[in-house]
């Protein structure tokens, strides 16, 4: 899962906001006005827009350089403060507008119900220093990134110059650049990666319905049009649709959240994408993560995080459940979802015919390599083929019954070739696993899994343990008794 990912540094370049919440309790009427009186219990601050973006992206465990404009005021120290307590992001390129405010949103709640949003923001025109600071502070930051994320709230930072030079710089180095648009145009951005409108979004930029699943892709192929890149178009309860120049789609049900506060989930989703694209996974990937990740933001009272820990217990416990034993396309389609899962696949194979400690043994070790086993069988023809016509003791089926119940493993699958070959070049496995009576270069598919990008690993056997001697000593003749 992604506890094995290694996140790489994302450039976050946004509107910096300051949310701030106000807590309390409502239980009477104002005397003065027909208004609420809130009994305040408590006052909080968080860092808000893309500084969202950059804390959701550190909390994944990736490295942040974050790039955006603060005033000269409290709220700037506040901000700068709350980014402080996250030691993977590198808030030293903020730059300071003279005679601006830095924003803050501040939301009073009662229970879990907000009450009253209170916006103190200023839009205007950056000075041409800033401006170019910005550019500058991007650029050096892009030296050494994998991904580059603009997180447009439309306060300013995001200009048509800043924008241009930084995707220019990103596409030159050959970096993947994500936008969470705001603009009615997408053209702005053009040359991005991919777009991650939310549906009022798309339809206020494409001027076309989005009222089911057909015209969302209609709608993101005309969006793609404007800017040249792929579309995720963020769904609410209904989930997330991803448009793909290639022709690919992918439309990922939402997980079923008690949602508390919609608030900073989109930064959730593209700091997700980000992260995940930054560990060198495939966009399928990201998105089925990304997707997951929102569950969570969502079902957090206000701008909030999602932690590395809460989203792999996530996935884990939202990866498909499999029936033990698989056909080859079925098994091919189970895996599919376990990778986009970001979990790692481990393949071995054998007779399994009477099972025994050393079997047992190499079962434990092989999923140990990695976050699911698969575990291939030869059928009862290749058995005979390989061993005798006496073996195999029991049938194809009674073996991948007994294999199946074995909590390591969590998939099943019976070959009737004489090697697995065929079954690994179709399933792509990460690991292949086999005992250490093998040399690497003897094993079966190792060379295909290799060449994919996966390993080869040989695991320790139990001395004296083979379903062979155990067959034997069935059919010797027992001494007499005295």
């Amino acid at each position: 899962m992604i506890d094995t990912f290694e996140f790489g540094r994302v450039v976050v370049i946004g509107d910096l906001l300051l949310d701030q919440y106000i807590f309390g309790s409502v239980e009477r009427i104002s005397p003065e006005a027909p208004v609420p009186v809130l009994l305040k219990s408590r006052q909080s601050v968080v860092p808000g827009g893309a500084a969202n973006v950059a804390v959701n992206a550190a909390a994944l465990g990736c490295s942040v350089s974050l790039i955006g404009v603060v005033g000269a005021d409290n709220a700037a120290d506040t901000l700068r403060h709350a980014l402080g307590k996250w030691p993977g992001i590198d808030v030293l390129d903020l730059v300071a507008e003279p005679g601006w405010s830095t924003i803050c949103k501040t939301r009073v709640v009662s229970g879990n119900q907000q009450i009253v949003r209170i916006d103190d923001e200023t839009i205007v025109d950056f000075s041409p220093a800033t401006k170019n600071a910005l550019i500058a502070a991007t650029k050096a930051a892009l030296e050494n990134a994998d991904v580059l994320i603009c997180s447009d709230y439309a306060k300013g930072v995001l200009s048509d110059g800043v924008l241009r030079a930084i995707i220019d710089h990103a596409r030159a180095r050959d970096i993947p650049v994500i936008v969470d648009p705001k603009r009615k145009d997408f053209s702005a951005y053009y040359g991005a990666t991919l777009i991650t409108p939310n549906r009022a979004e798309m339809a206020a930029a494409t001027g076309l319905p989005l009222r089911n699943t057909p015209q969302i892709e209609q709608a993101a192929r005309a969006a793609s049009a404007q800017f040249g890149g792929d579309v995720l178009v963020t769904r609410s309860e209904e989930g997330m649709s991803l448009w793909q120049r290639n022709g690919h789609i992918l439309h990922e049900a939402a997980r079923k959240s008690e949602v508390y506060d919609v608030s900073g989930a989109g930064d959730t989703v593209v700091a997700t994408i980000g992260g995940v694209l930054s560990a060198g996974q495939d966009l399928d990937t990201a998105v089925v993560i990304a997707t997951v990740a929102a569950s969570i933001a969502v079902g957090k009272p206000g701008t909030a995080a999602v932690s590395h820990t809460e989203l792999s217990q996530a996935l884990k416990k939202d990866i498909p459940n499999t029936g033990v034993l698989a056909t080859l396309e079925q098994a091919r389609s189970i895996m599919q979802r376990w990778h986009q899962h970001g979990a790692s696949v481990v393949f071995t194979n054998g007779c399994f015919d009477l099972l025994h400690p050393g079997h047992i043994a190499l079962l434990r070790a092989a999923a140990q390599k990695g976050d699911k086993l698969v575990v291939a069988i030869n059928s009862d023809a290749s058995v005979r083929r390989l061993k005798g016509p006496s073996r195999p003791v029991q049938d194809e089926v009674a073996r991948a019954t007994v294999i199946g119940a074995l909590r390591e493993v969590d998939m099943v699958l019976i070959f009737d070739e004489d090697t697995p070959l065929e079954v690994i070049t179709a399933l792509q496995p990460d690991v292949l696993v086999k005992g250490a009576d093998y040399t690497e270069d003897a094993v079966v598919g190792g060379d295909v899994v290799k060449a994919a990008g996966g390993r080869v690993e040989l695991v320790s056997l139990v001395a004296g343990c083979s379903t062979s001697n155990l067959v034997r000593k069935m059919v010797e003749p027992r001494p007499a008794s005295s």
